[in-house]
């Protein structure tokens, strides 16, 4: 939503509706651009892209355009489920790579979308659409619905009674069939997308679970359904959660796994 749709605008909208002007299509604009996708007057967008890029938030390009600033990543470096989990996944992330030279992901939740903040993946790798700070709606994915499943209960009710979008013919689109297979989920420890985003691409995905034992983030593997069964991935992706899981210091990681999942 731009400034000029929340009312009287405050400078503080009007620098946020610039920032979202970029996108992953859109991540060079001109000042014209900039004013266009914000709703901002031309003088005012020249104004502010000029304080942000002063500041850094905004790089200007050999053509005369705007980026994002590496200032904006310095800052995002702080937040607690950004570097820090990074960090403490990468072993584990490459771990799981190694064993298919596939797509590995772990990504947090963020409302009823999933935000991926690690991907590792081959050239040959089957075709994902998912980037490092991509975001994706968590009912279809692996990592969403591992996600979706150990979230508070107002959230996964916002996500039953949808609407829930649709992306191929297996993609959950009810709100019966999506609390089902949350209940799945929190059964097994993991979960499965099997086709929901696209047809050939099977993911299997586990909660990671932070100090405090609440789920903070989830590592999924995502490899091409010919040639590949979830029941043979299951083993891999619970044991790579559950390695960053301690790293994290989750305490329930630090049982055995058969008493973890009892207890789920």
């Amino acid at each position: 939503m731009t400034a000029r749709d929340a009312g009287r605008p405050t400078v503080t909208s009007r620098v946020l509706d610039i920032l979202e002007a970029f996108s992953a299509e859109r991540t060079a604009l001109t000042i014209t651009q900039i004013s266009r996708r914000a709703g901002l007057p031309l003088s005012t967008a020249h104004r502010l892209v000029g304080e942000l890029a002063c500041w850094g938030a905004l790089e200007r390009d050999a053509g005369g355009g705007y980026r994002v600033g590496l200032r904006l990543w310095e800052v995002a470096a702080l937040a607690p489920r950004g570097p820090a989990l990074r960090e403490a996944a990468m072993p584990f992330l490459e771990d799981l790579y190694e064993a298919t030279h596939e797509n590995v992901h772990l990504a947090v939740l963020d409302g009823l979308e999933v935000v991926y903040i690690e991907r590792i993946s081959a050239r040959a790798a089957v075709h994902v659409f998912s980037r490092v700070g991509g975001r994706w709606p968590a009912h279809a994915t692996g990592v969403g619905l591992a996600l979706l499943a150990h979230a508070d209960t107002d959230l996964q009710e916002r996500a039953i009674t949808g609407p829930l979008r649709r992306f191929t013919g297996r993609t959950i689109a009810t709100g019966p069939e999506l609390r089902r297979v949350l209940a799945e989920v929190r059964r097994t420890g993991v979960a499965i997308s099997d086709g929901q985003v696209e047809t050939f691409a099977l993911s299997v995905g586990a909660p990671v679970y932070g100090p405090d034992d609440t789920v903070v983030a989830a590592v999924a593997i995502v490899v091409p359904t010919p040639g590949w069964e979830a029941r043979a991935l299951v083993p891999v992706v619970r044991a790579s959660a559950r390695g960053i899981s301690r790293a994290l210091g989750a305490p329930r990681a630090l049982r055995s796994p058969e008493t973890a999942l009892h207890n789920r």
